[in-house]
């Protein structure tokens, strides 16, 4: 495995962690999930970054963005009860068919 794959998950696992903290955080008023949203986003540029130093942007900024959007998803109906509907649903197999042909159809290039 390369290594800018695994700092991508990094990434993408952190920037899930934070944005779930951001909901519990309820606005920046409870100090732990607050600490956990600094945390969070704070590993999660950090692996974005390192990920950055083999891998074109636009690729990398697109599987970071599609897949943490996925996963938020994810997170907000299994953990937080929000409601995903037909048009939900259908919009994120989209985003996730997007991220499958820029890696596996892309000819992108980078460093």
């Amino acid at each position: 495995m390369q290594m800018h794959w695994l700092f991508l998950t990094v990434a993408i696992l952190s920037e899930v962690c934070g944005s779930s903290m951001l909901k519990l955080s309820g606005g920046f008023s409870k100090l732990w999930p607050s600490i956990g949203v600094i945390v969070s986003f704070s590993v999660c540029f950090w692996a974005l970054s390192m990920t950055l130093k083999t891998m074109p942007l636009a690729t990398a900024y697109a599987i970071w963005a599609g897949v943490g959007l996925v996963l938020t998803a994810l997170v907000s109906v299994v953990f937080f009860g929000e409601k995903a509907d037909f048009i939900g649903i259908v919009s994120i197999g989209l985003i996730l068919l997007g991220v499958v042909l820029l890696n596996t159809m892309s000819h992108m290039s980078g460093h």
